[in-house]
């Protein structure tokens, strides 16, 4: 990296990154930084997984992954991330000190031949936790660390407690994707003037209202990774509740993840397997299709027993702006998209109950809100411009008090 073309130069260390264009894996890493390409040289470093390049230039963005197993051992980070893959899959704990001291070792690397003017760390556990680290050995520019829900929920107990506070005492500064992980932050004991509220983004020119498309009478929608804080198990627990007032109903579900088979297992139970159809992974481009057309959209989003939670909840956002009829759980990230939003269908989380009448309430129910005034108030606040500004005059910030 250089300064030649005068932009300061951005190191982005992230978990979870595309594996290609296209990839079904969270993009949101990769959202955010080309956005700032226009102000920044940007190194990302990533986690090598199969099929993936170990450097390449991904639309502006110079992208390396680092190898830390044989690939096909490299299956710690995608299909679910890195908590839900170990709690799935215990044996792959043994990967962990290779994950982690191979991307030590590479942001060690990057720093000290680099100039780097600021770094965005995505997750406080592990790349908080490694510039953390690294700043008690050697000279490390600013960081923002940015947590996005697991890293601050599931890991839980004093021991995580702990390397949090140790991660944000070492942090020029904290983001966090909603006000409840923000709160969260200074129960713990983080000093308030240190966290900032900046959410992730939405490509509104995706998600928008399409006159062209007939919405269904019928259809029940969920998109989402296939984990238990998404609580989709409840949704197919109040299907057969919702069939008993409206027999012509279905369900599609978009995402992929470690639970499916349970799923389709309990659908199977539950005699609904004709009512439920698993479509898998859908690309970002090509979602709005099923939110315009769906009758209403599900989000039955739980805390899980691990503690872990939604952080945000930016599948409300796509559905919101595509003008789908939503109904939503109460739980608290939820609140930052649906506070200034009219006629949105709220449960308490896990009442399979209460989630079966407020689906049939909203079947039943014309959508005649104003979608424009749901929109301009969603955009203002989602939108990635104007998202990837705000982060882009806080990394200013950091670069001019260094």
């Amino acid at each position: 990296m250089n300064n030649l073309n005068n932009k300061k130069n951005l190191l982005v260390l992230a978990s979870t990154y595309p594996r290609w264009l296209g990839d079904h894996e969270p993009g949101f890493v990769h959202e955010l930084a080309k956005r700032l390409t226009n102000k920044f040289n940007i190194c990302v470093i990533c986690p090598h997984a199969s099929g993936a390049k170990e450097y390449e230039i991904l639309e502006g963005v110079s992208v390396f992954r680092y190898r830390y197993a044989p690939s096909v051992l490299e299956v710690l980070v995608n299909n679910g991330g890195i908590v839900t893959n170990l709690k799935k899959s215990p044996w792959k704990l043994l990967l962990l000190p290779f994950f982690f001291v191979a991307q030590l070792l590479v942001i060690r690397k990057v720093i000290k031949q680099e100039s780097i003017d600021v770094v965005h760390a995505h997750w406080l556990i592990p790349q908080g936790l490694a510039l953390a680290l690294l700043s008690k050995v050697i000279k490390i520019p600013p960081f923002l660390v940015t947590s996005h829900g697991a890293d601050l929920f599931a890991l839980q107990g004093k021991f995580f407690n702990s390397l949090k506070l140790f991660i944000a005492k070492k942090a020029s500064k904290l983001s966090v994707v909603s006000k409840v992980m923000a709160t969260e932050l200074i129960n713990m004991g983080v000093n308030e003037d240190k966290i900032t509220i900046m959410p992730m983004g939405v490509n509104m020119a995706h998600f928008c209202l399409n006159s062209d498309v007939t919405r269904s009478e019928y259809e029940i929608l969920f998109v989402g990774r296939l984990v238990e804080k998404k609580g989709l198990c409840y949704l197919l627990s109040a299907l057969p509740e919702i069939l008993k007032y409206q027999p012509h109903v279905y369900l599609t579900i978009i995402g992929f993840g470690p639970e499916e088979d349970a799923l389709k297992a309990q659908a199977k139970r539950l005699n609904i397997g004709d009512k439920v159809h698993f479509i898998g992974p859908v690309r970002q481009d090509k979602l709005a299709k099923h939110y315009q057309s769906a009758a209403v959209f599900v989000a039955p989003f739980i805390e899980a027993k691990s503690g872990d939670q939604e952080g945000l909840g930016l599948v409300l956002v796509e559905a919101l702006c595509c003008g789908c009829p939503l109904v939503v759980s109460d739980i608290p990230a939820c609140r930052d998209v649906i506070s200034a939003i009219t006629g949105v269908e709220i449960f308490i989380a896990g009442d399979v109950s209460l989630l079966a009448q407020a689906v049939c309430l909203r079947l039943q129910t014309t959508n005649s809100k104003s979608i424009t005034h749901d929109r301009i108030i969603l955009e203002k606040k989602f939108c990635w411009r104007n998202v990837a500004d705000n982060y882009e005059a806080t990394l200013e910030k950091l670069i001019n008090k260094a």
